[in-house]
């Protein structure tokens, strides 16, 4: 090999090693559940070389779910969680302040679906008082979504059992024995369970449409969250995070089925290509095309869980400290986005 051509082809390593020093430490980010596409931005970013191509050395650690995740950021173990927005508001209240830098999705990307033969009789949300509904975990925006449809037909949102169901084996199961009556989660658990043991959705918010009829506005969902003290600490780094999530999204605006099977690890996809591709094809408008955290959203989010957990109405919360799109706008110029 010449000398001209190794230094063509080792140069873009060089560079992004030679970022990764200037920039700092490894950074561990949680996910809560990578499975689910909910958080296919993240992995993608990863797949791809985006993280790399910023400079950062990215460690993903995976948790079952979102309130694990977030306990863990508050345990020191990780640094940024991919994660609900709705977490950055509900921990101010308890005098922990997190920041959105970059939003995924503009949309729950989940639904609520019964199982007809343990509910045969069943006429409207209604019927799910005192019933066992499977979330993801307490404390999980599976677990807040559940609540805020209860409240949202005048039901006590506490008046349900809800019982953890952190991976689609778990659920299955649960379904296949008629431990629970209804499920909430995301895709692909809720595919996988409409085709494979009969659940009939009854509340969807996996489309842009039917979560702007549900919560009158646009419902923010998985995003990067972080520390303030984290993000005021390590600007840099923050910023290298947003523009590998920003060159996400907007490789996933035009991306070919096949090109998401090209990049997803096989083991994503090995239970049933078919069903995962076409869960994609049913939520790819959720994602965000740029990052951006829209005017609305903040607000429609206060709404939601002011709702499915009464006891915030009494509360304040200052929506400007939760999010900030100043990274994105920066990522965005960047990438022409």
């Amino acid at each position: 090999m010449s000398a001209a051509c190794a230094a063509g082809v080792f140069a873009p390593l060089l560079a992004a090693r030679s970022r990764a020093a200037a920039l700092g430490d490894r950074l561990t980010l949680a996910v809560a559940g990578q499975g689910e596409m909910y958080h296919l931005p993240v992995l993608l970013a990863e797949q791809l070389g985006f993280f790399k191509a910023e400079g950062l050395d990215v460690v993903l650690r995976d948790f079952s779910a979102g309130a694990l995740a977030l306990q863990a950021l508050q345990d020191g173990s990780v640094d940024v969680v991919s994660g609900s927005y709705e977490h950055t508001i509900r921990q101010q209240l308890n005098g922990y302040v997190l920041r959105s830098v970059v939003l995924h999705g503009r949309a729950p990307q989940i639904a609520l679906g019964i199982l007809p033969r343990m509910l045969p009789q069943y006429e409207s949300v209604r019927d799910l008082a005192g019933k066992r509904i499977g979330v993801s975990a307490p404390g999980s925006s599976t677990h807040s979504f559940a609540r805020w449809i209860l409240a949202r037909e005048g039901l006590n949102p506490q008046g349900a059992t809800y019982v953890s169901m952190a991976s689609a084996t778990a659920a299955m199961a649960a379904l296949r024995a008629g431990q629970i009556h209804a499920l909430c989660h995301s895709d692909p658990i809720i595919a996988q369970a409409e085709q494979k043991q009969g659940l009939r959705v009854v509340v969807d918010a996996r489309t842009i449409k039917a979560s702007h009829e549900l919560f009158g506005g646009t419902m923010p969902a998985s995003c990067l969250y972080a520390s303030q003290p984290f993000v005021h600490k390590r600007p840099d780094q923050v910023q290298a995070l947003v523009n590998a999530m920003v060159h996400a999204l907007k490789w996933l605006q035009t991306a070919e089925p096949a090109d998401i099977v090209k990049a997803l690890p096989a083991s994503y996809l090995a239970t049933d290509r078919p069903l995962y591709l076409a869960a994609f094809h049913r939520i790819r408008e959720t994602f965000s095309p740029n990052g951006m955290m829209p005017d609305d959203a903040p607000a429609v989010a206060l709404r939601a869980l002011t709702l499915a957990y009464p006891e915030l109405a009494a509360t304040k919360v200052d929506l400007a400290r939760t999010f900030s799109n100043d990274w994105v706008r920066k990522a965005r110029q960047k990438f022409n986005v």
